[in-house]
């Protein structure tokens, strides 16, 4: 394994993490403070998953064309801006939604070609624990956003100016550490199948994407408003987030490790089953503070398993071209689940107090339906 290229790999997916999880619960706080309604929050909220969903669409064409050191740069410039832009931009909402757009694409394209690349330098018998090191360090650094809200308040400048600051350190790593020819294809060279091909070829690996795109878009965007409307203080439910994302972080490495040496696709659907059962019960927990916080830590763990799972068995079934491909399609169903996830909840929440652990079961509920077929399917061809 190339340990500088994997270091460069995990600082930048970092940022892209802080990036999304200081940006998101950020313009949301400010526009509930402002009375904005939870459907127009679950809108704006939603507009970084199309900026994703136009990056599954355009990274296969612009892999043929440029260097993968030239696109993480373009990615982080874009990142940069996007993110500053909540300081400086007039208080339209237009504005604002150019800004979450841009924002989805620069984070789009830079987490389907760290995905990639990851898989390919890892090694088989260290792919788990790799690769959720990745993914935990993704979905982990997301809780230093909703930390600095807490901390310095939603209308301070500092959060924004730090990922900031962030950005432009991801863009020197890039200049310095990348080869200027990495990560480029040969124009001629065609994966097996195409983005929408995949859901054919791996369909639980895409319900846990979908999933889990779902999930995190929400408990940034939307559960510090639903734990606020339920009693809480803006700033515990902004680390309620936190503690969330805490529990994916510091369990991920360890699922990666048991992934390593049991059935991934069984582990898969336990993290499912779990999932589903903490958001069964978080309409009663969200009352009960001594239960709940350790119920969050849970929540994070096996919903981030789902994630952090499906991209071990990508790297595990698919090579060249064909990893390209399926990971740009984890792009495209992130940008999927991300837009349905603050649409969904925000439409449920808007009719119902209990609408976002409803949204949430109904999201894992499809994952283990998914799972548990295609386990007994590959199970019934194995016997034969």
């Amino acid at each position: 394994m190339n340990r500088r290229m994997l270091s460069v790999l995990v600082f930048a997916v970092s940022v892209i993490g802080l990036n999304m999880g200081t940006s998101l619960p950020l313009l949301a706080l400010r526009l509930h403070e402002a009375g904005a309604g939870a459907l127009t929050i679950g809108v704006l909220s939603a507009l970084p998953a199309a900026g994703m969903i136009l990056a599954a669409l355009a990274t296969n064409w612009l892999c043929r064309r440029y260097a993968g050191r030239t696109l993480y740069l373009a990615c982080f410039m874009l990142c940069g801006l996007s993110s500053s832009a909540l300081e400086w931009l007039p208080d339209s909402l237009a504005w604002l939604a150019l800004s979450r757009l841009t924002l989805g694409l620069g984070m789009g394209v830079a987490v389907i070609l760290g995905e990639s690349w990851v898989n390919e330098l890892c090694s088989e018998a260290r792919r788990g624990q790799v690769v959720a090191l990745y993914a935990a360090c993704f979905t982990g650094v997301q809780l230093a956003g909703p930390l600095l809200i807490s901390l310095f308040g939603a209308h301070s400048p500092w959060p924004i100016l730090l990922v900031t600051l962030a950005n432009l350190l991801t863009l020197g790593a890039v200049a310095r550490y990348l080869p200027a020819n990495w990560g480029q294809h040969a124009a001629h060279t065609r994966p097996s199948f195409s983005l929408l091909g995949f859901l054919r070829v791996a369909p639980t690996l895409c319900a846990g994407v979908l999933f889990f795109a779902f999930f995190d878009a929400v408990v940034l965007s939307l559960f510090p408003v639903y734990a606020s409307t339920h009693g809480h203080a803006l700033a515990v439910a902004a680390l309620m987030a936190s503690v969330i994302l805490a529990g994916d972080m510091l369990f991920q490495v360890p699922l990666g490790w048991l992934a390593d040496r049991l059935n991934r696709r069984t582990l898969h659907l336990v993290c499912g089953v779990l999932t589903l059962t903490v958001g069964l019960l978080l309409p009663w927990l969200i009352a009960r503070p001594s239960l709940l916080w350790p119920a969050l830590v849970v929540l994070g763990a096996v919903a981030g398993g789902i994630y952090t799972l499906a991209l071990i068995l990508i790297g595990q079934d698919f090579r060249g071209p064909d990893l390209i491909t399926a990971n740009a399609s984890v792009g495209l169903l992130w940008g999927i689940g991300s837009l349905a996830g603050p649409l969904l909840s925000g439409g449920l929440m808007h009719s119902d107090p209990q609408g976002l652990p409803l949204a949430l079961c109904l999201a894992a509920g499809g994952f283990v339906v998914v799972a548990l077929g295609s386990l007994i399917a590959r199970q019934k061809v194995i016997a034969q």
